[in-house]
């Protein structure tokens, strides 16, 4: 069972400019998002408070610091897209991803290495 707190899209672009610059104030972490994503101090403060309420962060002497890390997030995104959309068949994800977009040799070669080293 999937443990990972759910983050949605808008919250996802500000964990990246968080996990990017953590620990970091959050005075400071409002500056970035004003520049990066246009938003209000307000709207920054909101994403902090909800995503510590869930668990994805945490927020000490206002100090921001993630508590589930990309990777943690993404794998998250992709059970979740495996068990709506492909019924958890990871062969038919990637049949249905190869239909649609030319896997190159460089790829096919790195997607070869990661299955040999069990997903390392």
């Amino acid at each position: 069972m999937n443990n990972t707190p759910k983050v949605f899209e808008s919250e996802y672009r500000f964990c990246l400019i968080l996990w990017e610059n953590e620990p970091i104030s959050q005075s400071e972490l409002a500056k970035i998002c004003k520049e990066k994503l246009e938003w209000s101090r307000t709207t920054t403060y909101t994403v902090i408070k909800r995503l510590c309420e869930r668990g994805v962060l945490s927020n000490e002497d206002s100090v921001v610091r993630s508590l589930v890390s990309k990777d943690e997030v993404q794998l998250s995104e992709l059970n979740e897209m495996l068990e709506k959309r492909f019924e958890g068949s990871l062969p038919a994800f990637i049949a249905a991803f190869a239909k649609r977009q030319k896997i190159s040799e460089k790829d096919l070669a790195e997607i070869q290495r990661i299955i040999e080293r069990g997903g390392e």
